[in-house]
């Protein structure tokens, strides 16, 4: 049995309300659980004291059984001082996907090549095209009187 010290979600929709809980990683996000050891409510305010809520000691005791927090609750508790969490470290964050890379260097390789010239193709006669209509509305007219 894993324990994990993780969030599940209550609330409303569009009014999500977290509940801090110890529970067995086999279990369901919002499923069953063995202790509630604190709340979060992501619609308070960053500087609002009630937005994370933490029981200390019971947080303390689970970490101190084998809970393994999840990055989220990791976060809090790292706020609140009661375990440390490692900054992480990741150079390629901001560089675009592998396709979008292809993209840019198609497009980059497309502008430097010189413009293929456009050949002038002729403009289609106006006098070939109007009595199509017209023949159709003949034919329209044949059908109506038959």
């Amino acid at each position: 049995m894993s324990l994990k010290l993780r969030l599940s979600r209550a609330g409303a929709k569009k009014r999500p309300f977290y509940r801090i809980v110890v529970a067995d990683s086999r279990y369901p996000r919002d499923g069953r659980f063995i202790e509630i050891v604190g709340t979060y409510n992501p619609i308070l305010a960053r500087t609002d004291e009630n937005r994370v809520v933490l029981k200390s000691e019971r947080v303390q005791h689970w970490l101190g059984v084998g809970a393994q927090p999840t990055d989220r609750v990791l976060r809090f508790l790292d706020a609140a001082g009661l375990a440390k969490r490692s900054p992480r470290n990741n150079p390629q964050k901001a560089m675009p996907g592998k396709k979008a890379q292809e993209r840019s260097e198609a497009a980059a390789a497309k502008a430097a090549a010189p413009p293929e010239p456009v050949a002038a193709e002729p403009a289609p006669a106006e006098a070939a095209a109007e009595p199509a209509p017209a023949a159709e509305a003949a034919e329209g007219a044949e059908a109506q009187a038959g």
